[in-house]
């Protein structure tokens, strides 16, 4: 899947690498795998800081306390490893921010940086002479210290824990033989190198340990996360009801979009309210079931966990919402502005005619996406506050809620009538237009109330004195049809906005290679992570031959 674009029904505060974990034992979810791989570049960054400034005050120290010394300045050695230590530390920092880089190898290559660190720690410790009057005893060192941080803040699995802390670990015994090679003083025979590094190979299995227990957490993380015969991979998003997370069919290796209702939320909710919510979760999967425009997103399956969390599963669609596309590259022209409304006309007309209204169209509720060769292709998300023609789906708004967003909110809607019908949604239609258009809202006031009031009361002025497009007079009369303010005044029905849109002359053009381009140049296909994927569903299946 293309990376930066992997929109759900709520916009995700912190877009997500997808990646992999399946071919990491460890099975971490992919958001805490990634989690994992950005602590250990902070690690990295730290241990490069700590090697310079370290350096540093070894030759003022030796400038403080030999006076008058002249090699406190000198480069030695020492510096030399210290640095290298340095500089792969920094280049371990600079590629786990990649765009690219597989987490799991990450975490393995953390390891390797481990034993790098503890061969330069263990010569370093060993380098010069012991004082005199030193005796050998046992001792820790700062290489075990390596290994147990490494073990609690970067997660490896037990076995591949012991085999990169044992190497660590015979860093110092080592470094104790080469200076025994090299003639230093102090340390006696080799027997000595063992015998007083053993506690590190001790704090090993600490690491073990922690490694197990970190393990044991992976696992139920997972199980956790299983809705149905979908695994939780990424948090894509969250709202106001819910959450939505990237998930993968376990058998297909299918990727999609899983809704569910926060835990917290119900938690902090009365008994009342509570159930409320869970109502309207249960009826927004049961209206999008219904529906079968293309224009609406597809729901795949819904339930409820064994710990009473409801869930659906949707597609997961590769695009962006049209609030951001506006934000991001600016007012629209006309041409694919209609090509847009006409699709969303299409959803409409759909849930209409299964006798529901939307209640909250707005620029955040409407994709933009490509599905396979096709480009541009709209998609109306989240029908949690859908109203049923004739009374059904009465009474789920929470005592003090308002339905719907207000700069997009139809003048009866903000008035609370209960005579609503279809035309309550081309309104919001027709304001979503003028942001397209414009990329501004119908009415600039701040403030619910004074939103509100603006839609029931003032005359919007037309798109086209606000585009910076030439808005040809057939589509701003069309727009300005759906801004009435009673019902009556507005098209009847989405078909007839649809023939009326399609109707507009003077738009310009936008064809299927106007789309292709614009997506190929302003959100380019990331092949990279396409691979990411395609490797990640090559181990999943692997996994469970």
């Amino acid at each position: 899947m293309p990376n930066p674009q992997l929109i759900c029904p709520f916009p995700a505060s912190t877009p997500a690498e997808p990646g992999s974990s399946r071919g990491h034992a460890c099975a971490l979810p992919d958001d805490l795998l990634n989690e994992a791989s950005r602590r250990l570049g902070i690690m990295s960054l730290l241990a490069a800081v700590l090697w310079v400034v370290a350096t540093v005050l070894g030759h003022l120290a030796l400038r403080a306390m030999n006076h008058g010394d002249p090699s406190w300045n000198r480069f030695q050695t020492t510096d030399a490893i210290a640095g290298v230590c340095a500089l792969a530390s920094l280049a371990l920092f600079f590629y786990t921010r990649r765009h690219d880089q597989h987490p799991s190898f990450v975490l393995d290559l953390g390891l390797v940086y481990m034993v790098l660190n503890s061969s330069a720690l263990g010569l370093l410790i060993h380098w010069d002479p012991l004082p005199e009057n030193f005796h050998l005893f046992p001792m820790i060192t700062w290489i075990g210290a390596v290994i147990l941080m490494s073990a609690a803040i970067v997660p490896n699995t037990p076995a591949k824990t012991l085999v990169a802390g044992l190497l660590a670990a015979s860093m110092n015994p080592l470094g104790m033989l080469v200076a025994i090679a090299r003639g230093i003083p102090g340390y006696g025979p080799a027997s000595n190198a063992l015998l007083v590094h053993y506690p590190d190979y001790m704090l090993v299995g600490v690491a073990v340990v922690i490694s197990h227990v970190v393990t044991r957490l992976c696992q139920r993380v997972t199980h956790a996360r299983e809705m149905g015969s979908y695994r939780l991979v990424t948090l894509l998003g969250s709202g106001g009801m819910g959450e939505v997370w990237r998930a993968r069919h376990r058998m297909l290796a299918r990727d999609a979009a899983i809704k569910l209702i926060r835990p917290d939320i119900l938690g902090r909710s009365s008994g009342g309210n509570a159930r409320l919510m869970r109502r309207r979760f249960e009826q927004e999967a049961r209206a999008t079931a219904l529906l079968r425009s293309p224009h609406t997103v597809g729901l795949y399956d819904f339930g409820v966990t064994e710990d009473g969390v409801f869930y659906y599963v949707m597609e997961l669609l590769d695009g962006i919402d049209l609030e951001t596309l506006v934000k991001r590259f600016g007012p629209q022209p006309p041409a694919r502005v209609v090509r847009i409304l006409r699709q969303v006309c299409g959803s409409l007309a759909d849930a209409h005619h299964h006798h529901m209204i939307h209640r909250d169209i707005k620029p955040r509720n409407i994709f933009l996406c490509r599905l396979g060769n096709e480009y541009d292709v709209a998609k109306v998300l989240d029908f949690g506050l859908v109203k049923m023609l004739g009374g059904e789906g009465m009474g789920l708004t929470g005592e003090g809620e308002t339905t719907g967003t207000p700069a997009y909110m139809a003048p009866e809607l903000a008035l609370g009538s209960p005579n609503l019908d279809g035309r309550a949604d081309l309104y919001a239609l027709g304001c979503v237009a003028y942001w397209l258009l414009t990329g501004s809202l119908v009415f600039e006031e701040k403030g619910v109330a004074a939103m509100m009031l603006a839609h029931l009361q003032k005359d919007p002025v037309p798109p086209s004195q606000r585009s910076e497009f030439a808005v040809p007079e057939s589509l701003d009369r069309s727009i300005m049809m759906c801004l009435a303010k009673q019902p009556e005044e507005r098209p009847a029905r989405a078909e007839i906005l649809g023939r009326l849109l399609a109707s507009c002359d003077n738009v310009g053009s936008w064809t299927e290679e106007d789309a292709e381009g614009w997506w190929h140049t302003h959100i380019p296909e990331s092949h990279v992570q396409m691979d990411q994927d395609a490797k990640s569903m090559e181990a999943e299946q692997k996994a469970g031959q």
